[in-house]
């Protein structure tokens, strides 16, 4: 394989989890990596584990995704041309909801699960639009679609990463770049024990296995789908969202008031 048809994945939040995942089955795939995580001592294990199983070349970079000086980094890496996949991985979710949280973690929360992702996206796509070739997948969540369900912070930030997937995959599609988003329902990883909450005091079968979340995840992706939702096996439930979404389309920007609004004003 010569240079220019290598295939480099970087995936931020790598040390564990869904990332750790990514880069093993990426690895598998024969894509070489740059692994992204603070945590440098557990980066090192797992590149030194996929050097010796998958036979691939595994960069690691240290780097807090918050910290202005670190993300910059990251995006210098994903401008310098090689990379050819960007996994939007890294993230986390608050202790207690909106009223709960201060100024410093709800900054925080948004910086990593908004700021950076965003930025990263934005730094990728330039790099495979230029090239010709590329994709970046965002880890989204089920709870895009579900803000009742849960504290609307957290699902609020995984909201903007759906709906800047959507747009990107329109804007890039015919640009030589995929872009997928990726709604796991609650995954079994290390995100819980870090927000102060127990993931086995969710109901029996609530809890995928971040090992099937991600095959089903890549499975999409070689399908195809620019949202993939593993949980969800009644795809039409999806599909018929999408349609209605998209059949308001025509009626959202209008120069007059709707009926509905303007007759109670009349009568008023």
């Amino acid at each position: 394989m010569t240079q220019a048809e290598k295939n480099i994945a970087l995936i931020t939040g790598a040390s564990t989890g869904i990332g750790a995942v990514y880069a093993d089955r990426l690895a598998r795939r024969g894509f070489d990596l740059i692994l992204v995580a603070r945590d440098r001592p557990r980066l090192d294990a797992l590149a030194e584990r996929l050097r010796g199983e998958a036979g691939v070349d595994v960069e690691v970079i240290a780097a807090d995704l918050t910290a202005e000086g670190d993300l910059q980094r990251i995006e210098e890496r994903l401008a310098a041309g090689d990379v050819t996949m960007l996994v939007n991985n890294a993230g986390m979710s608050l202790n207690g909801g909106i009223l709960d949280n201060d100024t410093p973690q709800l900054s925080r929360i948004i910086a990593l699960n908004v700021t950076a992702p965003t930025r990263l996206a934005s730094a990728a796509g330039k790099a495979f639009v230029a090239a010709g070739r590329g994709a970046i997948v965002n880890l989204s969540s089920v709870l895009a679609l579900a803000p009742e369900m849960f504290d609307g912070v957290y699902s609020g930030t995984k909201a903007f990463i759906l709906n800047l997937s959507q747009s990107m995959a329109t804007q890039l599609r015919d640009k030589g770049v995929r872009v997928q988003a990726v709604l796991p329902g609650a995954t079994r990883t290390e995100i819980w024990a870090r927000s102060g909450k127990d993931v086995d005091a969710f109901p029996a079968g609530f809890v995928m296995e971040a090992g099937d979340m991600v095959d089903a995840a890549l499975l999409g992706f070689d399908r195809g789908e620019t949202v993939t939702i593993p949980p969800l096996s009644d795809e039409q439930q999806w599909l018929t969202l999408q349609e209605a979404r998209l059949a308001m389309g025509p009626n959202l920007s209008k120069s007059d008031v709707a009926p509905r609004y303007r007759d109670a004003l009349l009568t008023a």
